[in-house]
């Protein structure tokens, strides 16, 4: 079984503080495109966030906080694998909310993992699907004193590449990211 997470705990700091899971693309939150499209791909899915839970309410999903503060996107990659075992699932697939216009076959595209999206010869390091046993050796080398590449702990689990010539992954980064999408597909 594979889990799906909805990593929407950045600091949103090229955004000028704004929390990026609710700016709005087409009408809707960002949460929303990528929630509907991951969620009929996985048999769970859950959010990665920290601050207060209730902003998600309206989802009826599990909320996540970091499991290491401070350790940036791959805190919420081991909060998310800790309730991926929890729900018996052996494999989770992360996607950044900033991320909305995943393919519809992203999951089933990533099999087997553990695997990482590529397009154009660049890494999505955080398109993943990720192996829950992971889980220790990550909690391991989060607890320890160091920088926390998302690179690197693909590399820890043996990902490989999976290209995507005909999907790309928009990253909203900024403002001007967002003002510049045309939606591909109906609001």
């Amino acid at each position: 079984m594979i889990a799906g997470l909805v990593l929407a705990g950045g600091l949103g700091t090229r955004m000028g503080g704004a929390d990026k899971a609710f700016l709005r693309l087409g009408g809707r939150a960002l949460v929303e495109h990528v929630l509907t499209c991951l969620g009929s791909q996985v048999e769970h899915l859950a959010i990665s966030a920290n601050g207060d839970p209730t902003r998600f309410g309206t989802y009826n999903l599990p909320v996540l906080p970091d499991a290491f503060a401070g350790r940036g996107p791959l805190a919420g990659v081991a909060a998310g694998l800790a309730w991926a075992a929890g729900e018996g699932a052996e494999f989770m697939v992360s996607v950044p909310v900033d991320t909305p216009f995943i393919p519809e076959n992203l999951v089933a595209r990533l099999a087997p993992g553990p695997s990482v999206a590529t397009h154009e010869d660049r890494q999505h390091h955080l398109v993943a699907l990720w192996p829950v046993a992971f889980r220790t050796r990550l909690e391991t080398l989060l607890a320890q004193p160091g920088t926390y590449k998302v690179r690197e702990a693909l590399d820890l689990c043996g990902a490989r590449p999976v290209a995507f010539a005909d999907s790309p992954f928009t990253n909203i980064n900024s403002p001007a990211d967002l003002a510049g999408i045309s939606l591909p597909f109906p609001p």
